[in-house]
């Protein structure tokens, strides 16, 4: 992302979210809902039992703007962290619609026991939704 500018529209004094990063949230807030929904059925697909792996939704991240110094149109970034403050994944919803979403999940593969799941990922544009896993070979 080298041609992005940093632009940031964070909290407000409050601790809350301010007016445009919480409008830009309410406009994909049910397309990042879809996204969530098909992350936990791509987890499903590959086995893991739903206890095994808690997706983090898309409420908990934190939010800001991003301005594109090209387009000048501000993406919608989160990011998800755990308790200890470190980053567990990232979702980027592009003003012409399109967004990337990775969520780490840092488990063995359930049925391929060659391979690591080490995140999920969706790509797309508006309600069209790519779910792929990425995979690394186990360590010997």
């Amino acid at each position: 992302m080298s041609d992005i500018t940093l632009s940031r529209c964070g909290p407000d004094p409050d601790g809350g979210l301010n007016d445009a990063v919480a409008t830009r949230f309410g406009e994909v807030r049910e397309l990042a809902e879809m996204i969530h929904e098909r992350l936990g059925d791509e987890l499903w697909r590959m086995g893991f039992a739903e206890h095994e792996v808690t997706l983090m939704p898309p409420s908990a991240a934190s939010y800001r703007l991003e301005k594109d110094s090209f387009t000048g149109a501000h993406a919608l970034v989160g990011r998800w962290q755990d308790e200890q403050g470190r980053s567990r994944g990232s979702l980027v919803f592009h003003a012409d619609g399109s967004f990337f979403v990775e969520q780490d999940i840092v488990k063995p593969h359930p049925r391929k026991k060659a391979w690591f799941v080490e995140a999920l990922t969706a790509w797309g544009r508006e309600a069209t939704i790519q779910v792929e896993p990425k995979l690394l070979p186990m360590p010997e």
